[in-house]
Protein backbone atom coordinates (compact mmCIF):
# COMPACT_ATOMS: atom_id res chain seq x y z
CA UNK A 1 0.00 0.00 0.00
CA UNK A 2 2.60 2.53 1.06
CA UNK A 3 4.97 1.55 -1.71
CA UNK A 4 2.32 2.00 -4.43
CA UNK A 5 1.24 5.37 -3.01
CA UNK A 6 4.82 6.60 -3.04
CA UNK A 7 5.38 5.39 -6.61
CA UNK A 8 2.11 6.89 -7.75
CA UNK A 9 2.82 10.30 -6.21
CA UNK A 10 6.32 10.32 -7.67
CA UNK A 11 5.37 9.10 -11.14
CA UNK A 12 2.05 10.85 -11.80
CA UNK A 13 2.59 13.85 -14.16
CA UNK A 14 1.01 17.06 -12.85
CA UNK A 15 0.15 19.97 -15.12
CA UNK A 16 -2.27 22.81 -15.66
CA UNK A 17 -5.85 21.96 -16.67
CA UNK A 18 -8.91 24.05 -17.46
CA UNK A 19 -12.40 23.20 -16.25
CA UNK A 20 -15.47 25.40 -16.63
CA UNK A 21 -13.52 28.53 -17.54
CA UNK A 22 -11.13 28.07 -14.63
CA UNK A 23 -7.51 26.96 -14.58
CA UNK A 24 -6.14 24.53 -12.01
CA UNK A 25 -2.44 24.02 -11.43
CA UNK A 26 -0.69 20.74 -10.60
CA UNK A 27 -3.63 18.39 -11.21
CA UNK A 28 -4.48 15.46 -13.50
CA UNK A 29 -7.39 13.85 -15.25
CA UNK A 30 -8.93 10.66 -13.88
CA UNK A 31 -8.11 8.76 -17.08
CA UNK A 32 -4.49 9.94 -16.85
CA UNK A 33 -4.30 8.62 -13.30
CA UNK A 34 -5.62 5.23 -14.46
CA UNK A 35 -3.02 5.11 -17.25
CA UNK A 36 -0.16 5.99 -14.94
CA UNK A 37 -1.12 3.68 -12.05
CA UNK A 38 -1.93 0.79 -14.38
CA UNK A 39 1.54 1.05 -15.90
CA UNK A 40 3.16 1.23 -12.45
CA UNK A 41 1.29 -1.85 -11.20
CA UNK A 42 2.11 -3.80 -14.35
CA UNK A 43 5.84 -3.21 -13.94
CA UNK A 44 5.85 -3.89 -10.18
CA UNK A 45 7.06 -7.36 -9.12
CA UNK A 46 4.35 -7.61 -6.45
CA UNK A 47 1.53 -7.21 -8.99
CA UNK A 48 2.67 -7.91 -12.55
CA UNK A 49 1.07 -7.52 -15.99
CA UNK A 50 -2.04 -9.48 -14.96
CA UNK A 51 -3.48 -6.36 -13.28
CA UNK A 52 -6.44 -5.08 -15.31
CA UNK A 53 -7.58 -1.53 -15.88
CA UNK A 54 -10.77 -2.25 -13.93
CA UNK A 55 -8.73 -3.32 -10.91
CA UNK A 56 -6.69 -0.14 -11.22
CA UNK A 57 -9.87 1.96 -11.11
CA UNK A 58 -10.95 0.11 -7.95
CA UNK A 59 -7.63 0.94 -6.30
CA UNK A 60 -7.99 4.61 -7.23
CA UNK A 61 -11.44 4.55 -5.63
CA UNK A 62 -9.76 3.40 -2.42
CA UNK A 63 -7.22 6.21 -2.85
CA UNK A 64 -10.02 8.78 -3.10
CA UNK A 65 -11.84 7.35 -0.10
CA UNK A 66 -8.69 7.43 2.05
CA UNK A 67 -7.60 10.92 0.90
CA UNK A 68 -4.61 9.78 -1.09
CA UNK A 69 -6.12 11.96 -3.82
CA UNK A 70 -8.90 14.51 -3.88
CA UNK A 71 -10.87 16.33 -6.54
CA UNK A 72 -10.01 19.91 -7.50
CA UNK A 73 -12.56 21.21 -5.01
CA UNK A 74 -10.94 19.33 -2.13
CA UNK A 75 -13.62 16.65 -1.83
CA UNK A 76 -12.76 13.07 -0.85
CA UNK A 77 -14.08 10.20 1.31
CA UNK A 78 -16.32 8.48 -1.28
CA UNK A 79 -15.54 5.78 -3.79
CA UNK A 80 -17.00 7.67 -6.75
CA UNK A 81 -13.86 7.75 -8.87
CA UNK A 82 -14.50 7.00 -12.56
CA UNK A 83 -12.25 6.49 -15.57
CA UNK A 84 -13.20 9.80 -17.19
CA UNK A 85 -12.05 13.40 -17.56
CA UNK A 86 -12.71 14.66 -14.02
CA UNK A 87 -9.80 16.51 -12.44
CA UNK A 88 -8.02 15.36 -9.30
CA UNK A 89 -4.91 16.35 -7.35
CA UNK A 90 -2.83 15.20 -4.45
CA UNK A 91 -3.58 16.67 -1.01
CA UNK A 92 -1.04 19.21 0.26
CA UNK A 93 0.51 16.73 2.70
CA UNK A 94 1.47 13.17 1.95
CA UNK A 95 -0.77 10.53 3.60
CA UNK A 96 2.36 8.55 4.37
CA UNK A 97 4.30 9.06 7.55
CA UNK A 98 7.63 7.44 8.47
CA UNK A 99 7.33 4.27 10.53
CA UNK A 100 8.90 4.32 13.99
CA UNK A 101 11.77 1.95 14.54
CA UNK A 102 10.55 -1.19 16.25
CA UNK A 103 12.29 -3.11 18.97
CA UNK A 104 12.26 -6.90 19.10
CA UNK A 105 8.49 -7.47 19.53
CA UNK A 106 7.15 -8.95 16.31
CA UNK A 107 3.50 -8.20 17.21
CA UNK A 108 4.12 -4.52 17.66
CA UNK A 109 1.55 -2.39 15.86
CA UNK A 110 2.76 0.28 13.45
CA UNK A 111 2.39 3.74 15.02
CA UNK A 112 2.31 6.90 12.96
CA UNK A 113 3.64 10.32 13.79
CA UNK A 114 1.37 13.20 14.68
CA UNK A 115 -0.57 14.51 11.68
CA UNK A 116 -0.21 18.11 12.90
CA UNK A 117 3.56 18.12 12.50
CA UNK A 118 4.15 20.55 9.67
CA UNK A 119 6.31 19.46 6.79
CA UNK A 120 9.04 21.95 5.94
CA UNK A 121 8.78 23.70 2.62
CA UNK A 122 5.11 22.88 2.07
CA UNK A 123 2.95 25.75 0.88
CA UNK A 124 -0.85 25.67 0.79
CA UNK A 125 -1.57 29.20 -0.35
CA UNK A 126 -2.30 28.35 -3.96
CA UNK A 127 -4.75 25.49 -3.17
CA UNK A 128 -8.17 26.45 -1.78
CA UNK A 129 -8.52 23.62 0.75
CA UNK A 130 -10.60 23.86 3.88
CA UNK A 131 -8.36 23.37 6.88
CA UNK A 132 -9.13 20.33 9.00
CA UNK A 133 -7.63 19.59 12.38
CA UNK A 134 -6.80 15.91 12.51
CA UNK A 135 -4.91 14.04 15.20
CA UNK A 136 -2.83 10.92 14.67
CA UNK A 137 -5.60 8.57 15.78
CA UNK A 138 -8.04 9.96 13.19
CA UNK A 139 -5.39 9.81 10.51
CA UNK A 140 -4.58 6.21 11.38
CA UNK A 141 -8.22 5.17 11.03
CA UNK A 142 -8.56 6.84 7.66
CA UNK A 143 -5.27 5.90 6.08
CA UNK A 144 -4.34 2.48 7.37
CA UNK A 145 -4.71 -0.53 5.11
CA UNK A 146 -7.58 -1.85 7.22
CA UNK A 147 -9.45 -0.34 10.14
CA UNK A 148 -7.75 -1.65 13.26
CA UNK A 149 -4.28 -2.93 13.93
CA UNK A 150 -1.99 -3.85 11.06
CA UNK A 151 0.66 -6.42 12.05
CA UNK A 152 4.08 -6.17 10.52
CA UNK A 153 4.54 -8.11 7.30
CA UNK A 154 7.05 -8.61 4.53
CA UNK A 155 7.19 -10.10 1.05
CA UNK A 156 8.72 -13.55 0.70
CA UNK A 157 10.20 -14.20 -2.72
CA UNK A 158 9.78 -17.85 -3.67
CA UNK A 159 12.49 -19.79 -5.40
CA UNK A 160 11.72 -22.03 -8.32
CA UNK A 161 10.20 -25.41 -7.49
CA UNK A 162 12.34 -28.39 -8.47
CA UNK A 163 11.00 -31.41 -10.31
CA UNK A 164 11.13 -33.38 -7.05
CA UNK A 165 8.99 -30.72 -5.31
CA UNK A 166 6.38 -30.87 -8.07
CA UNK A 167 6.31 -34.67 -7.97
CA UNK A 168 5.74 -34.67 -4.20
CA UNK A 169 2.92 -32.13 -4.59
CA UNK A 170 1.32 -34.38 -7.20
CA UNK A 171 1.58 -37.37 -4.88
CA UNK A 172 0.23 -35.47 -1.89
CA UNK A 173 -2.81 -34.01 -3.65
CA UNK A 174 -3.55 -37.23 -5.55
CA UNK A 175 -3.64 -39.30 -2.35
CA UNK A 176 -5.68 -36.65 -0.55
CA UNK A 177 -8.27 -36.65 -3.33
CA UNK A 178 -8.36 -40.44 -3.42
CA UNK A 179 -8.95 -40.61 0.32
CA UNK A 180 -11.85 -38.17 0.03
CA UNK A 181 -13.49 -40.00 -2.87
CA UNK A 182 -13.23 -43.36 -1.11
CA UNK A 183 -14.66 -41.82 2.06
CA UNK A 184 -11.91 -43.20 4.29
CA UNK A 185 -10.52 -41.70 7.48
CA UNK A 186 -7.04 -42.76 6.37
CA UNK A 187 -5.52 -44.45 3.33
CA UNK A 188 -3.45 -46.60 5.68
CA UNK A 189 -6.39 -49.02 5.74
CA UNK A 190 -5.95 -49.89 2.06
CA UNK A 191 -2.56 -48.59 0.95
CA UNK A 192 1.03 -48.17 2.07
CA UNK A 193 1.69 -44.64 0.79
CA UNK A 194 5.44 -45.20 0.91
CA UNK A 195 5.06 -47.58 -2.03
CA UNK A 196 3.47 -44.88 -4.19
CA UNK A 197 6.01 -43.54 -6.66
CA UNK A 198 5.49 -39.82 -7.34
CA UNK A 199 7.42 -40.06 -10.64
CA UNK A 200 4.89 -42.58 -11.94
CA UNK A 201 2.00 -40.21 -11.23
CA UNK A 202 3.60 -37.31 -13.08
CA UNK A 203 4.60 -39.48 -16.04
CA UNK A 204 1.08 -40.95 -16.32
CA UNK A 205 -0.40 -37.44 -16.21
CA UNK A 206 1.81 -35.76 -18.82
CA UNK A 207 3.57 -38.37 -21.01
CA UNK A 208 0.60 -39.33 -23.18
CA UNK A 209 -0.10 -39.38 -26.92
CA UNK A 210 -3.10 -37.98 -28.78
CA UNK A 211 -5.18 -41.03 -27.89
CA UNK A 212 -4.39 -40.62 -24.19
CA UNK A 213 -2.12 -43.70 -24.11
CA UNK A 214 0.99 -43.45 -21.90
CA UNK A 215 4.30 -43.11 -23.75
CA UNK A 216 7.17 -44.97 -22.09
CA UNK A 217 10.66 -43.55 -21.71
CA UNK A 218 12.14 -47.03 -21.45
CA UNK A 219 11.28 -48.70 -24.77
CA UNK A 220 12.41 -52.10 -23.49
CA UNK A 221 9.22 -52.22 -21.37
CA UNK A 222 6.93 -51.95 -24.39
CA UNK A 223 4.70 -54.85 -25.41
CA UNK A 224 6.28 -57.16 -28.02
CA UNK A 225 5.45 -56.19 -31.57
CA UNK A 226 3.76 -59.51 -32.33
CA UNK A 227 1.38 -59.09 -29.36
CA UNK A 228 0.53 -55.54 -30.45
CA UNK A 229 -0.19 -56.84 -33.96
CA UNK A 230 -2.42 -59.58 -32.59
CA UNK A 231 -4.36 -57.11 -30.40
CA UNK A 232 -4.78 -54.66 -33.28
CA UNK A 233 -5.98 -57.50 -35.49
CA UNK A 234 -8.92 -58.33 -33.20
CA UNK A 235 -9.60 -54.75 -32.05
CA UNK A 236 -9.95 -53.51 -35.63
CA UNK A 237 -11.43 -56.62 -37.21
CA UNK A 238 -11.85 -56.91 -40.16
CA UNK A 239 -10.30 -53.61 -41.27
CA UNK A 240 -6.79 -54.24 -39.90
CA UNK A 241 -4.54 -54.13 -42.99
CA UNK A 242 -1.02 -54.36 -41.54
CA UNK A 243 -1.28 -58.13 -41.29
CA UNK A 244 -2.09 -60.53 -44.12
CA UNK A 245 -4.76 -62.56 -42.41
CA UNK A 246 -4.98 -66.28 -43.24
CA UNK A 247 -8.28 -67.46 -44.63
CA UNK A 248 -8.64 -70.63 -42.59
CA UNK A 249 -11.58 -71.10 -40.23
CA UNK A 250 -10.91 -70.35 -36.57
CA UNK A 251 -8.03 -67.95 -37.26
CA UNK A 252 -9.48 -65.25 -34.97
CA UNK A 253 -9.76 -67.78 -32.11
CA UNK A 254 -6.10 -68.71 -32.44
CA UNK A 255 -5.12 -65.03 -32.29
CA UNK A 256 -7.30 -64.53 -29.20
CA UNK A 257 -5.77 -67.57 -27.49
CA UNK A 258 -2.28 -66.20 -28.17
CA UNK A 259 -3.18 -62.92 -26.44
CA UNK A 260 -4.76 -64.71 -23.47
CA UNK A 261 -1.71 -66.94 -23.03
CA UNK A 262 0.68 -63.97 -23.08
CA UNK A 263 -1.16 -61.98 -20.41
CA UNK A 264 -1.87 -65.10 -18.40
CA UNK A 265 1.83 -65.88 -17.86
CA UNK A 266 2.57 -62.54 -16.13
CA UNK A 267 3.88 -62.91 -12.57
CA UNK A 268 1.92 -59.91 -11.27
CA UNK A 269 -1.44 -58.47 -12.38
CA UNK A 270 -1.57 -55.14 -14.19
CA UNK A 271 -3.14 -53.41 -11.17
CA UNK A 272 -0.29 -54.85 -9.02
CA UNK A 273 -0.51 -56.63 -5.68
CA UNK A 274 0.26 -53.43 -3.75
CA UNK A 275 -2.88 -51.66 -4.98
CA UNK A 276 -5.25 -54.65 -4.71
CA UNK A 277 -7.03 -53.33 -1.60
CA UNK A 278 -7.42 -49.87 -3.16
CA UNK A 279 -9.22 -51.22 -6.24
CA UNK A 280 -11.34 -53.61 -4.19
CA UNK A 281 -12.48 -50.70 -2.02
CA UNK A 282 -13.85 -49.03 -5.17
CA UNK A 283 -16.37 -51.88 -5.54
CA UNK A 284 -18.49 -50.29 -2.84
CA UNK A 285 -18.90 -47.20 -5.03
CA UNK A 286 -20.10 -48.91 -8.22
CA UNK A 287 -23.68 -47.89 -7.54
CA UNK A 288 -22.52 -44.27 -7.54
CA UNK A 289 -21.27 -44.15 -11.10
CA UNK A 290 -19.45 -40.80 -11.06
CA UNK A 291 -17.73 -41.54 -7.73
CA UNK A 292 -16.58 -44.95 -8.94
CA UNK A 293 -15.21 -43.52 -12.18
CA UNK A 294 -13.27 -40.80 -10.35
CA UNK A 295 -11.89 -43.27 -7.81
CA UNK A 296 -10.66 -45.58 -10.57
CA UNK A 297 -9.24 -42.63 -12.53
CA UNK A 298 -7.09 -41.59 -9.58
CA UNK A 299 -6.16 -45.16 -8.60
CA UNK A 300 -4.93 -45.95 -12.11
CA UNK A 301 -2.66 -42.88 -11.95
CA UNK A 302 -0.67 -44.66 -9.21
CA UNK A 303 0.29 -47.56 -11.48
CA UNK A 304 3.74 -47.93 -13.02
CA UNK A 305 3.58 -46.38 -16.52
CA UNK A 306 4.23 -49.70 -18.29
CA UNK A 307 1.33 -51.31 -16.37
CA UNK A 308 -0.96 -48.40 -17.14
CA UNK A 309 -0.16 -48.55 -20.85
CA UNK A 310 -0.74 -52.31 -21.05
CA UNK A 311 -4.01 -51.89 -19.17
CA UNK A 312 -5.12 -49.16 -21.56
CA UNK A 313 -4.36 -51.25 -24.66
CA UNK A 314 -5.86 -54.45 -23.23
CA UNK A 315 -9.13 -52.97 -21.95
CA UNK A 316 -9.60 -50.98 -25.16
CA UNK A 317 -9.21 -54.20 -27.16
CA UNK A 318 -11.68 -56.01 -24.87
CA UNK A 319 -14.29 -53.26 -25.31
CA UNK A 320 -13.91 -53.19 -29.10
CA UNK A 321 -14.18 -56.98 -29.37
CA UNK A 322 -17.28 -56.90 -27.19
CA UNK A 323 -19.07 -54.39 -29.45
CA UNK A 324 -17.76 -55.69 -32.79
CA UNK A 325 -20.63 -57.48 -34.53
CA UNK A 326 -18.48 -58.33 -37.56
CA UNK A 327 -16.08 -60.47 -35.50
CA UNK A 328 -17.00 -64.17 -35.54
CA UNK A 329 -17.81 -65.68 -32.12
CA UNK A 330 -14.68 -66.54 -30.14
CA UNK A 331 -16.49 -69.27 -28.21
CA UNK A 332 -19.36 -71.60 -28.98
CA UNK A 333 -20.77 -71.70 -25.46
CA UNK A 334 -19.86 -68.36 -23.82
CA UNK A 335 -21.03 -64.88 -24.77
CA UNK A 336 -18.30 -62.50 -25.92
CA UNK A 337 -18.70 -60.12 -22.96
CA UNK A 338 -18.51 -62.95 -20.42
CA UNK A 339 -15.54 -64.42 -22.27
CA UNK A 340 -13.61 -61.15 -22.08
CA UNK A 341 -14.15 -60.88 -18.33
CA UNK A 342 -13.28 -64.51 -17.64
CA UNK A 343 -10.19 -64.52 -19.84
CA UNK A 344 -8.53 -61.34 -18.52
CA UNK A 345 -9.88 -60.62 -15.03
CA UNK A 346 -7.10 -62.55 -13.26
CA UNK A 347 -4.30 -60.84 -15.21
CA UNK A 348 -5.84 -57.44 -14.37
CA UNK A 349 -6.69 -57.88 -10.67
CA UNK A 350 -5.86 -60.56 -8.10
CA UNK A 351 -4.18 -60.80 -4.71
CA UNK A 352 -1.08 -62.69 -3.66
CA UNK A 353 -3.15 -65.17 -1.67
CA UNK A 354 -5.35 -66.03 -4.70
CA UNK A 355 -8.53 -66.55 -2.70
CA UNK A 356 -11.66 -67.82 -4.46
CA UNK A 357 -13.38 -64.56 -3.66
CA UNK A 358 -10.79 -62.67 -5.71
CA UNK A 359 -12.20 -64.00 -8.98
CA UNK A 360 -15.66 -62.63 -8.24
CA UNK A 361 -14.29 -59.26 -7.15
CA UNK A 362 -12.05 -59.03 -10.20
CA UNK A 363 -14.85 -59.98 -12.59
CA UNK A 364 -17.12 -57.28 -11.20
CA UNK A 365 -14.44 -54.59 -11.39
CA UNK A 366 -13.18 -55.59 -14.86
CA UNK A 367 -16.72 -55.51 -16.27
CA UNK A 368 -17.17 -51.95 -14.99
CA UNK A 369 -13.71 -51.02 -16.27
CA UNK A 370 -14.50 -52.36 -19.74
CA UNK A 371 -17.81 -50.46 -19.94
CA UNK A 372 -16.25 -47.13 -18.89
CA UNK A 373 -12.63 -47.47 -20.04
CA UNK A 374 -12.48 -44.15 -21.94
CA UNK A 375 -13.31 -42.13 -18.82
CA UNK A 376 -11.44 -44.25 -16.30
CA UNK A 377 -8.16 -44.51 -18.21
CA UNK A 378 -7.97 -40.79 -18.98
CA UNK A 379 -6.16 -38.25 -16.82
CA UNK A 380 -8.58 -36.68 -14.27
CA UNK A 381 -8.80 -33.08 -15.48
CA UNK A 382 -10.09 -31.66 -12.18
CA UNK A 383 -7.16 -33.09 -10.22
CA UNK A 384 -4.66 -31.94 -12.84
CA UNK A 385 -6.03 -28.39 -12.78
CA UNK A 386 -5.97 -28.28 -8.97
CA UNK A 387 -2.34 -29.40 -8.82
CA UNK A 388 -1.22 -26.95 -11.50
CA UNK A 389 -3.03 -24.05 -9.80
CA UNK A 390 -1.42 -25.00 -6.49
CA UNK A 391 2.05 -25.10 -8.06
CA UNK A 392 1.53 -21.67 -9.64
CA UNK A 393 0.34 -20.31 -6.28
CA UNK A 394 3.48 -21.55 -4.53
CA UNK A 395 5.68 -19.89 -7.13
CA UNK A 396 4.12 -16.48 -6.59
CA UNK A 397 5.37 -13.84 -4.19
CA UNK A 398 3.79 -14.39 -0.78
CA UNK A 399 3.06 -12.03 2.12
CA UNK A 400 4.54 -13.32 5.39
CA UNK A 401 3.11 -11.90 8.62
CA UNK A 402 5.06 -11.73 11.81
CA UNK A 403 4.86 -14.98 13.76
CA UNK A 404 3.98 -17.10 10.72
CA UNK A 405 5.94 -20.13 9.63
CA UNK A 406 9.16 -19.37 7.85
CA UNK A 407 8.34 -21.32 4.70
CA UNK A 408 5.61 -23.69 3.67
CA UNK A 409 6.54 -24.01 0.04
CA UNK A 410 8.29 -27.34 0.19
CA UNK A 411 6.21 -29.91 2.05
CA UNK A 412 7.86 -33.04 3.44
CA UNK A 413 6.89 -36.41 1.98
CA UNK A 414 4.20 -36.81 4.64
CA UNK A 415 2.53 -33.55 3.64
CA UNK A 416 -0.84 -35.20 3.09
CA UNK A 417 -0.91 -36.27 6.76
CA UNK A 418 -0.27 -32.83 8.23
CA UNK A 419 -3.93 -31.76 7.97
CA UNK A 420 -7.15 -33.66 7.51
CA UNK A 421 -8.54 -34.12 4.04
CA UNK A 422 -11.73 -32.24 4.89
CA UNK A 423 -9.74 -29.25 6.05
CA UNK A 424 -7.48 -29.38 3.01
CA UNK A 425 -10.41 -29.63 0.59
CA UNK A 426 -12.26 -26.84 2.37
CA UNK A 427 -9.25 -24.54 2.17
CA UNK A 428 -8.67 -25.33 -1.49
CA UNK A 429 -12.27 -24.87 -2.61
CA UNK A 430 -13.21 -21.89 -0.46
CA UNK A 431 -9.87 -20.17 -0.89
CA UNK A 432 -10.24 -20.30 -4.66
CA UNK A 433 -13.98 -19.84 -5.17
CA UNK A 434 -14.99 -17.30 -2.52
CA UNK A 435 -13.07 -14.35 -4.02
CA UNK A 436 -14.31 -15.28 -7.50
CA UNK A 437 -17.89 -15.52 -6.27
CA UNK A 438 -17.55 -12.07 -4.68
CA UNK A 439 -16.18 -10.66 -7.93
CA UNK A 440 -19.04 -12.19 -9.92
CA UNK A 441 -21.58 -10.72 -7.51
CA UNK A 442 -19.95 -7.31 -7.86
CA UNK A 443 -20.21 -7.48 -11.64
CA UNK A 444 -23.83 -8.63 -11.48
CA UNK A 445 -24.92 -5.90 -9.06
CA UNK A 446 -22.92 -3.06 -10.63
CA UNK A 447 -25.42 -0.46 -11.83
CA UNK A 448 -22.78 1.96 -13.05
CA UNK A 449 -21.84 0.02 -16.18
CA UNK A 450 -23.98 -0.34 -19.27
CA UNK A 451 -25.97 -3.48 -20.04
CA UNK A 452 -23.69 -4.19 -22.98
CA UNK A 453 -20.53 -4.03 -20.84
CA UNK A 454 -22.12 -6.11 -18.08
CA UNK A 455 -23.08 -8.86 -20.53
CA UNK A 456 -19.56 -8.80 -21.95
CA UNK A 457 -17.94 -9.11 -18.50
CA UNK A 458 -20.32 -11.91 -17.46
CA UNK A 459 -19.56 -13.80 -20.65
CA UNK A 460 -15.82 -13.49 -20.03
CA UNK A 461 -16.26 -14.67 -16.43
CA UNK A 462 -18.37 -17.63 -17.53
CA UNK A 463 -15.70 -18.67 -20.01
CA UNK A 464 -12.88 -18.43 -17.44
CA UNK A 465 -14.65 -19.85 -14.36
CA UNK A 466 -17.67 -21.93 -15.50
CA UNK A 467 -18.12 -23.75 -12.16
CA UNK A 468 -18.35 -20.54 -10.10
CA UNK A 469 -20.65 -19.01 -12.71
CA UNK A 470 -22.94 -22.06 -12.65
CA UNK A 471 -23.39 -21.79 -8.88
CA UNK A 472 -24.55 -18.16 -9.15
CA UNK A 473 -26.61 -18.63 -12.32
CA UNK A 474 -27.76 -22.27 -12.43
CA UNK A 475 -30.42 -21.58 -15.09
CA UNK A 476 -30.85 -19.05 -17.90
CA UNK A 477 -33.82 -17.62 -16.01
CA UNK A 478 -31.65 -16.59 -13.06
CA UNK A 479 -29.34 -14.78 -15.43
CA UNK A 480 -32.22 -13.10 -17.28
CA UNK A 481 -33.33 -11.40 -14.05
CA UNK A 482 -30.34 -9.05 -14.38
CA UNK A 483 -31.57 -7.83 -17.75
CA UNK A 484 -35.30 -7.10 -17.59
CA UNK A 485 -36.76 -6.59 -21.02
CA UNK A 486 -37.96 -3.10 -21.73
CA UNK A 487 -41.23 -2.57 -23.53
CA UNK A 488 -40.23 -1.26 -26.87
CA UNK A 489 -42.80 1.24 -28.13
CA UNK A 490 -43.25 0.89 -31.81
CA UNK A 491 -43.32 4.19 -33.69
CA UNK A 492 -46.78 5.17 -34.89
CA UNK A 493 -47.49 4.16 -38.42
CA UNK A 494 -47.90 7.22 -40.54
CA UNK A 495 -50.92 7.33 -42.74
CA UNK A 496 -48.93 8.35 -45.72
CA UNK A 497 -46.80 5.25 -45.40
CA UNK A 498 -49.87 3.13 -46.04
CA UNK A 499 -50.64 4.88 -49.26
CA UNK A 500 -49.30 3.66 -52.51
CA UNK A 501 -46.40 5.58 -53.91
CA UNK A 502 -47.19 8.29 -56.40
CA UNK A 503 -48.04 6.82 -59.77
CA UNK A 504 -47.15 8.95 -62.80
CA UNK A 505 -49.99 9.65 -65.25
CA UNK A 506 -49.97 7.32 -68.23
CA UNK A 507 -51.83 8.51 -71.26
CA UNK A 508 -54.25 5.93 -72.58
CA UNK A 509 -55.39 5.44 -76.12
CA UNK A 510 -58.06 7.95 -77.06
CA UNK A 511 -61.03 7.13 -79.13
CA UNK A 512 -62.28 9.61 -81.61
CA UNK A 513 -65.89 9.92 -82.33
Amino acid sequence: WNEIIELFRAGMPLRKHRCRFKSYERCFKASEAVDCLHELLGSNQNFGPEVTRTQTVKLLKKFLKNHVIEDIKGRWGKEDFQDDGHLYRFPPSSPLKPYPKKTSCVKEVIKFLDWNEAKAGTSQEHIPVKSVTMNSEMWYKRHSIAIGEVPACKLVLRRELTQTNIEEIWKSMTLSRLQKVLGLDSLDEVLDTKLVNSKHIVQNAYNVNKQGIVTLEDKSKELPHWILSAMKCLANWPSYSDLKQPAYSGFERDVFKTIVDYFGQMKEPLLTFHFFDVFVSVLGLLQKHSKAVEALQISCLLLPPENRKRLQLLVRMMARINFNKDLPPLSESVRTRTLMVQAFSRCILCSKDEMDLDELLAAKLVAFLMDNYQEILSVPSALKSSVEEHVVHLQRVQIKYAGADTDATFPPPSFCHQISTDEFEYQRVTGFQEPLAALLEEIAMNKEISVKDKKKQLKQFQKSYPEVYRVRFPTPETEAVLFPEKDKQKPPILMWALKKPFQPFHRTRSFRM
